[in-house]
């Protein structure tokens, strides 16, 4: 060697171009210390209730929907979910979150409540739901939209809002209705709701309605919970009583009307053609709700944990919002422009409309 380097001549080796590429990939091969660390669902749902805390105090100092607060942070964060360490979480807060909040609203519905409201209210309750509920598909064929777009804007505006929406899209599914035209559905749905909430009151005291009449016609007529009885209590103390029972009439019904959507246009997931047994098998969720609403009735819940189911419930359900928003894609969110908005539209003023036929015919 005399001290001096001497290049290989990796010609003059036997198989020299095996072991040069061998040494080239253990070179390159990533160390075991740099392994990528493995997903956890940490990362979204992290994200979300960061954004759900965020959302909660805004809504608290200026009196503003929560759920429509979540929907336009979501959407202005939506940046995140490029990153692929967020989609776990994400999709858990979305799915499962969701499906939890729904199984807890059951707490807030008895059957005695329904029972309190008597067969002519409740069979016109549900024709006026039937009539929204079918205005939202008439009004997304009128402008383009799929049925799927329809149903789901007749179905939040027909039950229970953005909780029902969201119960719903677990039917539907991405696959046959994208999450940028769902999003713009549950911003539309929420702000026609609180629009509702501010109006409806004073259009009743305009119409110089009764408490019972003004109590129907908020509680059949205003998507969100919250906002029908806030908007019943609003014009008076009876009319507010009235509008809870009709409001929670309408949400004992998200179950029935999510198993005969089911029926109607089958589960996302199940082929195509499936046999009616497989149809008929219900979310564990709805089946859930249905089972929650059946103690409730049977068993007096104590008011804090009705309350604390409600909160628990609102919470669950701003979370899976937030995580749809933010799975949103943009680019797609400015191709639908507002036609998704006018199903709602249609199904908003169509329940409006419904609901005062019936006030003016049965009360």
């Amino acid at each position: 060697m005399n001290g001096k380097r001497q290049d290989i001549d990796w010609d003059s080796l036997p198989a020299a171009g095996d072991l040069f590429g061998e040494m080239y990939l253990a070179e390159v091969a990533p160390k075991a210390d740099a392994a990528k660390p493995r997903d956890t669902i940490f990362q979204g749902l992290a994200i979300c209730a960061i954004a759900a805390g965020a959302a909660a105090w805004l809504s608290e100092h200026y009196n503003f929907p929560i759920i429509l607060l979540g929907l336009l942070i979501g959407l202005s964060v939506s940046f995140v979910a490029r990153d692929p360490r967020s989609h776990k979480g994400l999709d858990f807060a979305s799915r499962t979150c969701l499906r939890f909040g729904v199984v807890l609203l059951g707490l807030q519905v008895t059957f005695e409540q329904i029972g309190s409201l008597g067969v002519q209210p409740f069979a016109a309750l549900a024709a006026i739901m039937t009539v929204t509920f079918l205005a939202g598909i008439l009004g997304a064929r009128l402008v383009g939209q799929s049925n799927y777009t329809g149903i789901l804007a007749g179905g939040a505006t027909a039950i229970c809002g953005a909780s029902a929406a969201m119960a719903l899209y677990g039917i539907i599914g991405r696959e046959r209705l994208n999450q940028s035209q769902f999003a713009i559905t549950l911003v539309v749905v929420s702000l026609f709701s609180a629009l509702a909430m501010s109006l409806y009151p004073i259009l009743a005291e305009y119409l110089q309605l009764t408490d019972q009449q003004a109590g129907f016609l908020i509680g059949a007529s205003i998507h969100d919970v919250a906002q029908a009885i806030g908007g019943g209590y609003a014009f008076s103390e009876s009319a507010g009583s009235y509008a809870a029972i009709v409001k929670l009439s309408r949400v004992a019904m998200l179950a029935p009307v999510v198993i005969i959507t089911g029926l109607a246009i089958g589960n996302a997931d199940q082929a195509e053609g499936s046999p009616l047994w497989k149809r008929l098998a219900l979310p564990w969720f709805i089946i859930a709700f249905f089972g929650v609403v059946l103690v409730n009735s049977l068993v007096a819940m104590p008011d804090p944990v009705r309350d604390s189911a409600l909160s628990l419930s609102k919470g669950l359900l701003l979370i899976a919002v937030i995580a749809t928003a933010m799975r949103s894609r943009m680019d797609l969110l400015m191709e639908t422009g507002i036609r998704p908005a006018i199903p709602v539209l249609i199904a908003t003023l169509t329940s409006l409309a419904a609901s005062f036929a019936v006030v003016i015919l049965l009360f």
